[in-house]
């Protein structure tokens, strides 16, 4: 399985270098996020726990497997995936954002490895995962399916990866680009191109080009007047999350 030189847009980078240092602030401009995040750990742990045969009930669930965190952003999943136990990798383009990561870990006390780095750099230096988290990233790389390729590449065998993306429909434009940069300003414009969005099945798709088998997708639904996320088994309109496997 080949990967491309790199899976890096300078553009989308310098969007999400530029509000690094907001990363922790819930109001501020990843406030969609800290929003998100409770219901998409909540998946996460699922899936990790059914595909390793792993207890969430115990105190550190997730111990021995290796975690990455590709687009870490700021920790917001991997401290999480810490704290329930996984050796976990944070890795990021935006030397900015691992500098706010790195801080705030050493600040909750919590052993992760950070690094300013790429997917295809770890794939070079022989680095393998049980689990790979591409969380809101697959829409700002150049080359999807190459990315999904290299997200593959990155498992163990049995390893399974966890990728979430906004789906491509009037609605997505709506919530996400209308909604959330034009009126409620919880982003800059500009922070995502709809015609970047991808839908489950190409989603999908790129998985099985990949060779990775879909174990399992879900919509995950934003309620604006509770101003709360639940996952959804038949709404994949706007923001999904999919889980591949690498049999063997």
């Amino acid at each position: 399985m080949t990967s491309p030189a790199t899976s890096i847009d300078p553009a989308e980078i310098a969007k999400f270098e530029a509000m690094a240092a907001e990363w922790w602030d819930p109001r501020g401009k990843f406030r969609p996020l800290h929003l998100m995040n409770p219901v998409r750990l909540d998946y996460i742990a699922t899936q990790i726990a059914a595909e390793f045969g792993r207890d969430r009930r115990g105190l550190r669930p997730f111990d021995g497997l290796r975690v990455l965190d590709i687009g870490c952003g700021g920790g917001l999943v991997a401290e999480p995936m810490a704290r329930l136990g996984a050796d976990v990798t944070g890795a990021d383009a935006a030397e900015g954002n691992i500098a706010v990561a790195r801080t705030h870990a050493e600040g909750q006390g919590l052993a992760i490895d950070y690094r300013a780095a790429t997917a295809e750099s770890l794939v070079a230096e022989g680095q393998r995962y049980d689990v790979v988290l591409a969380l809101e990233i697959v829409e700002h790389v150049p080359d999807p399916a190459a990315f999904v390729a290299t997200c593959r590449d990155l498992l163990r065998p049995g390893g399974i990866a966890i990728l979430s993306t906004l789906n491509r429909t009037v609605k997505s434009f709506g919530a996400a680009i209308l909604g959330a940069e034009w009126i409620l300003r919880w982003l800059p414009r500009g922070t995502h191109d709809w015609n970047r969005f991808i839908t489950p099945d190409e989603l999908a798709g790129m998985a099985a080009g990949a060779g990775l088998t879909v174990a399992d997708r879900r919509g995950m639904v934003f309620n604006p007047v509770s101003f709360a996320w639940r996952l959804s088994d038949r709404d994949l309109s706007v923001n999904y999350i999919l889980t591949a496997r690498r049999e063997g």
